[in-house]
């Protein structure tokens, strides 16, 4: 009996498993592959914590994986953590079963002697980062799957610094996790009991205002909005999310008073029935949006994701027709937005940092050094970041002024130490609200951008590949690129071959390699953390925009022809 069956057994065995969930197991007995799919492994940490699709087995997000995830945790905090008396904070999005998924998880902890605070409704994953800090909790978990499609959901662990586990952690947590083999060994109270010791201690919408103070501190010029924001036209779309009202709150805090939300999409809505894909990354996550503005004659549109960790923007181009900001673009102009005002009104500190990620655009690196601000470079997952962070704050060797990843992320400010689509949707309506006072939109300020620094293009191709063969044939992918790296791309030298499973610059082993060409262009292949895709980086830097165009096609042709 191979590994996947003998564990599909034990669940059909294990007292513990409820009856629905066994019926559902015993309807795939004449399905070994379908056996083999869910039980074939454990879901492990990536770069997003815990994630897969909902349904019965262990390579499946359910009550029983949440309940072993909450004891490993339970475990870890108790015999491996600092705090004598450990705290959790839980939030959750709109997803399927995210309510049931906290509460879950908040009895185990309570089962456990442990104190859970739990939001008594849905709330951003950046106001999760910044209770855990408020309260000064051991650690936090988020029910989420980002902007997954809808079968998926997902779980999130946390630091008692607000920042996501960092790899060291993650193994420690999931080697506790591996030591329950029933859910037996798992404890748990009802929720009576667990209110009745305070064990289980509910947040509610009183404690949110905390939250919005903190993302409306990190203004630059937040007198100067008084005047300026209630001339900006914005439309915002939650997808469906947990931005709704913290977006608008915020924005409202800044004194932005013409904010339209598109109603069909302001909703919480698990199946996310408007959209293909919940993610403002998308352009087609945008269209009910562009309508709406386009009928309003907005200035800008911004989106965020489910669990609203992440914005996406929307410009009006030249020809009036609205243009969806890349991640890199959005960075690059709240950055110079940023540190041009900051050192305009004299607050420019002279150990200021950015934080990027290595597939990140180097364009906003070379506006923070026109300003003599560092940058540096993390691996992907924006716990990096936040680790730095906090780093910077205990050694002071910089002060943190901006993190951010191409994939949408961004950060500002100390208040937390996750991306924060609250604090980047208030952040790109100001700057867009000062440009606009000086007769700009966003799109101008890019092309000057462009034109001072040079015409920055990037792209990010992805190649799914699912299920346990899926991984082989990834796996497969990298090791032909990692023994035969490429002497040339398209005519061009490749002048640096990184491979970052080797440990290099300081950063943590990884598996991803990324080649930097002769003209300064460069690409990358990272195996994606939380869906079953590789990732190709691409990106180029050239004189004219008609130029990069024509760079960025080429590079990725070439690089495709290998792969496909």
């Amino acid at each position: 009996m191979n590994h996947a069956l003998k564990t599909y057994q034990t669940w059909l065995n294990d007292s513990a498993v409820d009856e629905e969930t066994k019926n559902e197991l015993r309807g795939i007995a004449d399905q070994p592959n379908e056996i083999e799919e869910r039980f074939y492994k454990d879901l492990e940490f990536g770069t997003g914590g815990l994630r897969g699709v909902i349904g019965a087995g262990t390579n499946r997000m359910n009550r029983y994986s949440v309940a072993r995830t909450t004891q490993g945790l339970a475990d870890y905090l108790k015999k491996d953590g600092q705090d004598p008396a450990p705290s959790v904070v839980i939030a959750y999005d709109s997803r399927n079963q995210s309510p049931e998924f906290a509460l879950e998880a908040a009895l185990v902890c309570a089962g456990n002697g442990i104190k859970a605070y739990v939001f008594e409704s849905l709330r951003p994953t950046p106001e999760l980062s910044f209770f855990v800090r408020r309260l000064q909790a051991s650690a936090g978990v988020v029910i989420t799957a980002s902007h997954n499609p809808p079968e998926y959901n997902g779980y999130k662990v946390y630091d008692g610094t607000g920042c996501q586990l960092v790899p060291e952690l993650a193994e420690k947590v999931t080697a506790r996790i591996r030591e329950i083999s029933s859910f037996g060994q798992v404890h748990k109270l009802e929720q009576t009991e667990a209110e009745q010791k305070k064990l289980l201690v509910w947040l509610g919408s009183n404690r949110d205002q905390e939250y919005i103070r903190a993302v409306a501190s990190v203004s630059p010029r937040s007198e100067q909005m008084k005047s300026l924001a209630p001339q900006l036209k914005i439309i915002y779309t939650p997808l469906h999310g947990s931005g709704n009202r913290p977006v608008r709150d915020a924005l409202d805090a800044l004194g932005f008073t013409q904010v339209s939300v598109v109603s069909e999409q302001e909703h919480p809505d698990p199946g996310f029935s408007t959209v293909a894909s919940p993610n403002p990354e998308e352009k087609d996550a945008f269209a009910m949006a562009i309508r709406m503005a386009e009928k309003e004659g907005a200035d800008l549109i911004i989106g965020t994701d489910p669990d609203c960790d992440r914005m996406g923007a929307v410009v009006r181009g030249p020809d009036g027709k609205f243009e969806v900001l890349t991640g890199n673009q959005s960075g690059a102009l709240m950055i110079h937005y940023l540190l041009s005002s900051l050192k305009e009104t004299g607050a420019l500190p002279d150990n200021g940092a950015v934080v990027k990620t290595i597939v990140t655009s180097e364009m906003g690196a070379a506006i923070a050094d026109r300003y003599g601000v560092q940058t540096l470079n993390t691996l992907t997952g924006f716990k990096y970041i936040g680790e730095l962070m906090t780093r910077f704050e205990r050694d002071g060797s910089f002060r943190f002024l901006f993190g951010y990843e191409e994939s949408y992320g961004y950060l500002a400010g100390n208040y937390a130490r996750d991306k924060d689509a609250v604090l980047a949707s208030a952040l790109i309506c100001e700057a867009a609200a000062y440009y606009k006072g000086q007769g700009k939109s966003l799109y101008d300020v890019l092309q000057e951008l462009y034109r001072d620094y040079g015409y920055f293009k990037e792209a990010l191709i992805s190649r799914t590949f699912k299920g346990k063969d899926g991984v082989d044939k990834i796996h497969s992918i990298m090791e032909d690129w990692r023994s035969r790296p490429p002497h040339d791309v398209d005519g061009t030298r490749v002048v640096r071959a990184l491979d970052y499973l080797e440990g290099i610059e300081g950063l943590r082993r990884e598996n991803v390699m990324k080649f930097v060409l002769e003209d300064g262009s460069w690409f990358c292949l990272r195996p994606s953390g939380t869906e079953p895709k590789i990732k190709i980086y691409l990106a180029v830097r050239k004189t004219s925009n008609k130029e990069a165009d024509q760079a960025l096609k080429q590079i990725s042709e070439a690089i495709l022809t290998r792969i496909d």
